[in-house]
């Protein structure tokens, strides 16, 4: 056994690509889960609103958008329900592990049970399992490295490289079996990826490091109880809701903004009013709002690569690939490809530029301002007719896609964990996919109100109004890097 102490020995660790080897199990497990989960998101909307002679559900197509709006708003919105789970019941490790079963029995539903029930029971297992999953597999990232170990955005965004490898493959491979085999085998393969994650996770999760195995803030005696009425009361409010009509499928996406902005702020109160939060892990916390609030603008105009830029893809896009039409789910690739190539020079760039590199806020602000700048690059197409759109034009706006994405996204992910006071350390990270819960939920709302005849307004306002937020969070930075108290 070495003498060198444990920080010495975690930072000599670089048996992953010059990050720590255990990187790797974390790496492959996501990967997987994001090639299920990408892979039944890149069908599901047209599944939805196809008719039932194409193997759809013939939902109209402004509930099916909602729908899918909710449904990835509830994936991230149950990333809070997993976080506390890591932190007060089960701990980030064993959390990850069931919530992965979860996911693999959701897509089974989806494969198997035929029509709205299908979807149903589906979309909420994947959606709650997919909670567990992301937070906590973001929060175990963490815990290989040390506070100030540079390494750590770099670690990030390798990290998000295994998310993106998963998200190439997964529409390739279902929107391929969707167009030749039906949409059920599609489904099928999604729960055929995650269970490929999570044999490769189980044969090496014990080798993760102490942390990743403690309860931080364990439940007491009558905690406990309290927290299995409130679960009671919330699932027999939820079924009443359902069962009576008010929890209809064209309010879902409602709901779920309504209930992200309630459990955001109610998140934010707690860690600002906790005992156990430092004033310096409280300014922090301070400086988190900012970010958060960009974060939920941002991810309102990018998650529309599963609401308006699917049916952009299906109506608008000439999809001719030498005389064969390719299936609409693989333009869901597109991004992916770009994230698989750019990610690690991202990486690279943060690694050499080390102290010198952009401040978060900053990072925040160009991801922001480009993402609007891509909406704007729309308008060049805008008011065409079906199959009128090319090609290249739509991939050259998702490439734009991919550098906000790599400027906010994975730096996101890190600043989450350097932000976090200790009591609320996996929690901090299901705070950031609240942000993206309500960007989701957003985008699934917004594409209400596009449509081919309203693409230039729709486009236009949306992409200035997120340029107007970038500018705006830069010219805040200067008091936000105060109260970070050295966080970069």
């Amino acid at each position: 056994m070495s003498d060198a102490p444990p920080v010495a020995q975690e930072r000599a660790d670089r048996g992953f690509f010059g990050q720590p080897s255990l990187l790797s199990a974390l790496f492959g497990v996501e990967m997987w889960e994001r090639f299920s989960f990408y892979g039944m998101q890149g069908i599901l909307l047209i599944y939805l609103y196809y008719s039932v002679e194409q193997g759809g559900l013939g939902i109209p197509q402004a509930t099916a958008t909602g729908i899918v709006g909710a449904y990835g708003g509830l994936v991230y919105l149950s990333t809070i329900v997993g976080t506390w789970l890591a932190d007060r019941v089960l701990g980030a490790e064993r959390t990850l592990f069931y919530a992965a079963i979860v996911v693999m029995a959701g897509h089974i539903a989806l494969a198997v049970i035929p029509g709205l029930a299908g979807v149903g029971v589906g979309l909420v297992l994947v959606a709650l399992g997919s909670g567990g999953v992301k937070g906590n597999a973001t929060s175990l990232v963490g815990t290989l490295y040390a506070p100030d170990d540079e390494r750590r955005d770099a670690g990030f965004s390798l990290f998000y490289l295994g998310i993106n490898l998963g998200a190439l493959v997964g529409p390739l491979l279902t929107g391929l079996l969707q167009s030749t085999a039906g949409f059920h085998f599609g489904f099928g393969l999604a729960a055929v990826g995650m269970a490929a994650g999570l044999i490769q996770y189980a044969i090496r999760r014990k080798n993760l490091p102490p942390k990743a195995h403690e309860v931080p803030s364990p439940l007491g005696g009558r905690e406990r109880l309290r927290a299995a009425v409130v679960a009671g009361v919330v699932v027999v409010v939820i079924l009443v809701l359902a069962f009576t009509g008010v929890l209809s499928a064209d309010r879902l996406d409602l709901a779920v903004i309504v209930v992200t902005c309630a459990a955001a702020v109610g998140y934010f109160a707690l860690m600002l009013g906790s005992r156990r939060v430092t004033p310096v892990e409280r300014r922090r916390v301070l400086a988190f709002v900012p970010l958060w609030i960009a974060s939920a603008a941002f991810w309102s105009l990018y998650q529309q690569q599963f609401t308006v830029v699917t049916i952009y893809s299906d109506q608008r896009l000439d999809r001719n690939l030498f005389g064969w039409e390719f299936p609409v789910a693989w333009v869901q690739s597109i991004n992916p490809i770009f994230i698989i190539v750019l990610s690690g020079a991202f990486a690279a760039l943060w690694t050499k530029l080390g102290p010198r590199q952009p401040s978060t806020p900053v990072k925040f602000a160009l991801g922001v301002a480009i993402m609007g700048v891509a909406f704007l690059l729309f308008l060049p197409m805008a008011g065409g007719g079906p199959n009128s759109a090319p090609l290249l034009g739509l991939i050259g706006i998702l490439f734009v896609f991919t550098i906000a994405e790599l400027l906010l996204s994975p730096v996101g992910l890190s600043v989450s964990t350097k932000l976090a006071p200790e009591a609320f350390r996996a929690q901090m990270v299901g705070l950031f996919f609240l942000s993206i819960a309500l960007g989701t939920a957003l985008s699934g709302a917004l594409a209400g109100f596009y449509s081919e005849q309203s693409e230039r307004a729709y486009f236009g306002v949306l992409g200035a109004v997120a340029i107007a937020i970038g500018v705006l969070l830069a010219l805040t930075t200067p008091l936000l890097k105060r109260l970070m108290e050295g966080v970069r």
